[in-house]
């Protein structure tokens, strides 16, 4: 019997097994697992024979959750790594992450053309970009070559077989899946570099832990950019389930898709368990088809869990703990959740895991130090950063492997239970995600009126941390709190935007002249 080994592999295996079925739904649109099958090859022939090469990086810049999962199956179909972004992003990062990732295509929608536009000025020679919605007519930009999304996915025999340019391409499992860009320690995002066994590895283990079958259907409001959301698709299309798209922008629609889909699994974060907390009107919904709930990003609050669980009696709750760089490497079997709410739990099947030391010596039970895991689902380092790579991917117990050193402080109880404490640096976990104070700080000085600026995050019961920009006037200078967010919110995704701004004459400094942010923490408590 076939037995995959990559990606799209599982998809092909699926589309068999299930062909009618839906395998993705959002809004009115449905698609089955044999037309989603079809359309990703019929894209992975169109990039093929535009150019795209095996190992070819390709960018996907799109609103639309649907066209986004065909042009990731496609793309791997064709050889190629996806690099999936989201839709908010903003021209200058766009234009680093073109740049960084040396991605030969961009599959973006038209309306994005203004954005799209500034950052291939950015981007010289940049040779192919796909536009959907766009028709015949494409937006003028300083790419060499544009294709229509409509005329490469045409599909003439829509009964055909998998074309022969697709049949051709023969990947390994150690061959690049994707580059999934995260804030970095210096501003800039940095391209965790993920392959097909990574991420087969990585999404069977979290299948197994949480006991998926073809009958679930997940609704998915996160962003297919942030890897939590993703995965929703990849382990669906492993185990033959559906996953429903919403946004959670409209809450209540998302609870009444629940009931209308009949959802099994809910994927959540500390700011949507919060938002359920505060619902007075919960039981208007049905909500009785849910099986089971995850968390991750952050570690929920303790009275959070108690509450969700008063709430859903009926329902299992997953606490876990994971990070791009290994996607996902703790959580805590729900029979224990009441036991020991404050705990991310074990590592998940396949995986392992130690606190250290400085100096890489484990610590007794009750101590603090760095989370290291070792398995399959660690990634392969960070894409054009070698030395960060080092610091943080490094030689493992047996020749040739690697331990990803997390930078995240744990400590463990008697029975090996593990707590997360905090980050060793000082990112921010927001919104249900990691945000680098550093790049805030470098969009904020770019604003005209600004001399000095530092980010800091502060305690928030509904996101988490929340971020607040202390920031010091040029001389002459006046600014408003409400000019300063609305260029965030031009120049930043949303949930980089700082919820407090506070303006100082001068910024604390330590006796080396660096800023003072434990002076500043003070000072914002």
């Amino acid at each position: 019997m076939f037995s995959p080994t990559l990606i799209h592999e599982y998809l092909r295996k699926t589309s068999r097994q299930f062909p009618e079925k839906v395998a993705l739904a959002s809004g009115e649109e449905r698609m089955t697992y044999r037309v989603l099958d079809r359309r990703s090859d019929v894209l992975a022939d169109g990039l093929i024979r535009s150019g795209v090469r095996r190992h070819d990086r390709v960018v996907i810049f799109l609103d639309s959750y649907i066209e986004s999962v065909v042009s990731l199956f496609g793309i791997l179909k064709a050889g190629g790594v996806f690099v999936m972004l989201n839709g908010s992003l903003k021209s200058k990062k766009l234009a680093y992450i073109l740049k960084d990732s040396g991605a030969t295509t961009l599959i973006t929608h038209a309306a994005k053309a203004r954005v799209v536009r500034e950052a291939l000025e950015e981007v010289p020679g940049f040779r192919h970009t796909v536009w959907v919605g766009a028709g015949n007519t494409f937006p003028e930009t300083s790419c060499a070559f544009h294709q229509g999304w409509e005329g490469l996915c045409h599909d003439p025999d829509a009964s055909g077989g998998i074309p022969a340019a697709v049949s051709a391409i023969r990947n390994i499992d150690q061959d690049l899946a994707a580059l999934i860009y995260t804030s970095g320690s210096t501003g800039e995002p940095k391209g965790v570099i993920s392959s097909h066994h990574n991420m087969v590895s990585a999404a069977r283990s979290i299948i197994q832990y949480i006991g998926n079958t073809p009958d679930d259907i997940i609704v998915d409001v996160l962003p297919l950019s942030f890897d939590y959301g993703l995965y929703q698709v990849i382990m669906s299309v492993m185990f033959g389930g559906t996953v429903v798209f919403e946004s959670f922008v409209f809450p209540v629609k998302v609870l009444q898709c629940i009931g209308r889909e009949r959802v099994t699994g809910f994927p959540i974060v500390p700011t949507i368990a919060a938002f359920l907390l505060k619902l007075e009107s919960l039981s208007q919904f049905d909500l009785s088809s849910l099986r089971y709930m995850t968390n991750t990003g952050a570690a929920l609050p303790t009275e959070h869990i108690r509450r969700l669980r008063a709430l859903f009696p009926t329902v299992t709750l997953f606490s876990m703990f994971g990070l791009t760089e290994s996607k996902r490497t703790l959580y805590l079997p729900p029979e224990e959740i009441d036991r020991r709410p404050g705990s991310v739990g074990k590592a998940i099947p396949n995986c392992e895991v130690f606190v250290v030391d400085e100096y890489g010596r484990e610590v007794p039970a009750g101590e603090t130090g760095e989370l290291v895991i070792r398995g399959s689902n660690v990634m392969r380092g960070y894409w054009n950063a070698p030395e960060l790579t080092a610091k943080t991917f490094r030689p493992g117990i047996l020749p040739g492997e690697t331990l990803l050193h997390s930078g995240d402080v744990f400590k463990r109880d008697e029975e090996g239970f593990l707590y997360f404490l905090g980050r060793k640096d000082d990112q921010i976990k927001t919104k249900g995600e990691r945000v680098s104070p550093k790049e805030v700080e470098n969009t904020l000085s770019e604003m005209k009126g600004v001399s000095e600026v530092a980010v800091i995050a502060i305690p928030d019961d509904i996101l988490g941390s929340a971020i607040k920009a202390f920031i010091v006037p040029a001389p002459g200078e006046s600014l408003t709190e409400k000019g300063v967010l609305k260029y965030c919110t031009d120049h930043m995704e949303t949930f980089m935007v700082p919820k407090y701004v506070s303006f100082l004459a001068e910024l604390p400094k330590t006796p080396n002249g660096k800023i003072d942010k434990k002076s500043l923490k003070g000072l914002a408590a």
